[in-house]
């Protein structure tokens, strides 16, 4: 056990800082890239000639094969060299929004918006592998992932911010031209502080079985969660293709207990925690990210506020966000992740309940500002607290594909949050319409009611958390990789 504690400090060198704020740097990037669009909407409607139905394919693209490829990505990254996938999921997401910037036609940006997605399930989970591998387990990982989850909470606040800085600035198309500019940075970066990998061993008996059915069940499965709230969730469609997905992910699992080299080796949740951690954030982010396309909603279209007003307005949420994720990654050598993640939760619930109450004629001081307040104190925390024990104990050759099974746990519960909030309000409003109320009781009662779940959300996450592993220190990284039985010979 002695191993692991004398292992000099990595983040203590120049080179481990670098290497931590390059690997921020692309998760905030790809993080940034669903949020960063929604303020822009109106504006991208009327220049590309968008219908409104149409238009709902702008987020819902990069959500679908972000969340759909995330598997695959991760794992990818483990058979085939993270440096490498990391640097072909970053040139995507390159290429791709520049491509988007100058799009035309409503297609073309949809078609970027989709291939955004796929950089992204490339560059994050390779992304988040490294860092797991770089950092020793125990203050230095902590430290790391401190910042990992600091760009998690961030980027949800910042994108509104930036959407709305660059929509009422120079345009629209340069919500889209960001990851241009910063993209040859971040390739400099990676060439200069990500180690080459030597040789691959070859990949015997390629999982390509596997591979098809992942993807295909959870790309039919986002799709699925994207389209409900339009379509219908009790219509035929929709049951078909939720029916559908879960036959292709069921069709998966006994595919992978069958085939000699599974994609995704189900031995991983023998890792004490990972799956309850895996659970906490997903079961988290159904309640917290729909906050902000109901909250964009309420200031634009009810208080009346503009792009620009409305991205400053979730300036004290980041800047909160940020204090929460420096707190929480020196809570976690005192008190592990198992209560920070509880109360992390807690404490966001709370402030989502405090949004839950605002009014028709609502205040930013005092309806808004205390909840955003809270969410910002609460967040970060619980990002950082899962992310840590979402990986405690992972052995470097699994690193990927629990970094993707994180990331695609945060996607799905994101878009499954939006569909069944975006359910509730709507029932809420029509509700409220069909009871003679005015349009803008009925549409804030709406908002009011899907809040006030997604607390509800936070709540249950923050119970889920109870059941994870309590990883504290450099001990409880010991007892973690006790844990993981070895693999077998080959």
């Amino acid at each position: 056990m002695s191993t692991l504690t004398s292992q000099p400090s990595v983040l203590a060198t120049r080179r481990g800082k670098l290497t931590l704020a390059l690997l921020a740097a692309v998760a905030f990037l790809d993080f940034v890239d669903g949020p960063i669009v929604n303020v822009a909407l109106p504006s991208i409607r009327h220049a590309l000639h968008f219908s409104v139905q149409g238009l709902q394919w702008v987020p819902s693209a990069y959500l679908l094969t972000y969340g759909g490829l995330m598997l695959l990505g991760g794992r990818a990254a483990d058979l085939f060299g993270r440096r490498r996938v990391l640097l072909a999921g970053v040139v995507v997401i390159g290429v791709a929004s520049l491509i988007g910037g100058f799009a035309q036609t409503s297609g073309v940006l949809i078609g970027a918006r989709l291939a955004q997605g796929v950089g992204a399930a490339l560059s994050l989970p390779a992304a988040l592998s490294i860092l797991t591998t770089t950092f020793s387990e125990g203050k230095d990982r902590n430290a790391a992932l401190g910042a990992w989850g600091a760009v998690g909470g961030l980027a949800s606040a910042a994108g509104v911010l930036l959407g709305g800085v660059l929509t009422a600035g120079p345009g629209w198309r340069w919500v889209m031209f960001v990851n241009p500019v910063a993209v040859p940075l971040v390739l400099v970066g990676i060439f200069r502080l990500i180690g080459r990998e030597g040789p691959r061993p070859r990949v015997q008996n390629l999982d390509v079985g596997g591979a098809v059915l992942v993807t295909a069940g959870m790309l039919l499965l986002v799709y699925a969660l994207v389209k409900a709230p339009d379509v219908g969730w009790g219509k035929t469609r929709t049951i078909a293709e939720l029916a559908g997905a879960a036959a292709l992910l069921v069709a998966f699992v006994v595919n992978e207990l069958r085939v000699k080299n599974p994609l995704a080796p189900l031995s991983i949740f023998r890792i004490n925690g990972l799956g309850f951690a895996d659970a906490t954030q997903l079961i988290g982010f159904v309640g917290f990210l729909a906050i902000f396309f109901f909250l964009t909603l309420y200031m634009q279209n009810v208080l009346g506020y503009s792009a620009l007003h409305t991205g400053l307005a979730y300036l004290p949420l980041t800047l909160v966000a940020i204090v929460g994720a420096g707190v929480g990654s020196q809570a976690l050598n005192r008190v592990g992740t198992r209560p920070l993640m509880f109360v992390g939760a807690l404490i966001t619930a709370g402030g989502i309940f405090w949004l839950s109450r605002i009014p028709v004629h609502g205040s930013y001081v005092s309806d808004l500002l205390p909840g955003m307040l809270l969410v910002g104190l609460g967040i970060t925390p619980m990002f950082v607290a899962v992310a840590t024990a979402a990986n405690a104990g992972v052995p470097a050759d699994k690193a990927g594909l629990a970094a993707s099974l994180l990331n695609a746990s945060q996607q799905l519960g994101g878009a499954l949050g939006l569909a069944i909030l975006t359910a509730v309000a709507t029932s809420q409003t029509h509700h409220q319409l069909a009871a003679h109320s005015s349009p803008s009781h009925a549409l804030v009662s709406g908002f009011q009611h899907a809040l006030f779940i997604g607390a509800i959300f936070l709540v249950a996450a923050a119970f889920i958390a109870l059941r994870a592993t309590n990883t504290r220190g450099e001990q409880s990284a010991h007892q973690a990789l006790e844990a993981v039985p070895e693999p077998a010979a080959p």
